[in-house]
């Protein structure tokens, strides 16, 4: 690990009131050392320089904790439609007590992760392949957590259908949603009301360097979710609950 890699992360957390050891900097070093020697040969990620990954992949990630404060007391985590790992991964190394699983419907990606778990020496991750309407139906995951992140793109309603149904009653739904959100979020009301859910909160901010706004949705799970959600693949993106 080289010291300005340390040193950047170092200052990218320190607003978010996070301290990172010695072995979670060599942690982010390597993971962003192995997606950068991977995304030659595979589509990763399209921010392969140094200072970006940090800013927007790691400390992104990371911003969770400005709309979560729950964190520390949270054991099972899912990140749906994690990509390359985030922001599933990023939180697994900064909070090692979290039991994570990171969904994917891309086995080469899923086979990425598993490969990063691996190098990193994080324990207690599970990587799955699945599309995020079937694994909300199957039932070893449908609302067996306490929270479920997504930085994936797509609208608020689609994708509260997408993750709502992982979430146990009492646990969180926390998307990250860029840029101006207001009518998305109002679109979304409905839809979330549907799932079982309530927005508790909603904590807005910018990301450094000028990279834009960001918002975080803190959206509680008050009741079961009913059994005809999620539908079947491709309409909850078609057809986003709440918009007829």
């Amino acid at each position: 690990m080289t010291e300005q890699f340390a040193r950047k992360m170092e200052e990218g957390v320190k607003p978010l009131g996070i301290r990172l050891s010695e072995k979670q900097l060599e942690q982010f070093y390597d993971y962003f050392q192995f997606l950068v020697e991977k995304n030659k040969v595979m589509n990763l990620t399209a921010i392969t320089e140094e200072d970006a990954v940090i800013t927007k992949h790691f400390c992104d990630s990371l911003s969770l904790v400005k709309g979560f404060s729950e964190i520390e007391k949270t054991v099972s985590l899912i990140d749906v439609g994690t990509g390359a790992g985030f922001p599933g991964i990023p939180l697994k190394i900064t909070f090692p007590h979290l039991k994570v699983t990171l969904l994917d419907s891309l086995n080469k990606r899923v086979r990425f992760l598993e490969e990063v778990c691996e190098r990193l020496d994080l324990e207690n991750v599970t990587c799955v392949h699945a599309r995020a309407e079937d694994g909300g139906r199957n039932k070893d995951l449908r609302e067996k957590f306490d929270l479920c992140v997504s930085r994936a793109v797509a609208n608020l309603s689609s994708l509260s259908e997408y993750c709502m149904p992982f979430v146990k009653v009492g646990g969180y739904f926390v998307p990250y949603k860029s840029g101006d959100i207001e009518e998305e979020l109002a679109q979304a009301k409905k839809a979330v009301a549907i799932l079982g859910g309530e927005i508790e909160n909603v904590t807005g901010f910018e990301l450094p360097g000028g990279e834009g706004s960001r918002s975080l949705i803190k959206i509680k799970k008050m009741k079961p979710i009913s059994a005809k959600y999620p539908r079947k693949a491709g309409l909850p993106g078609k057809e986003p609950l709440g918009t007829k």
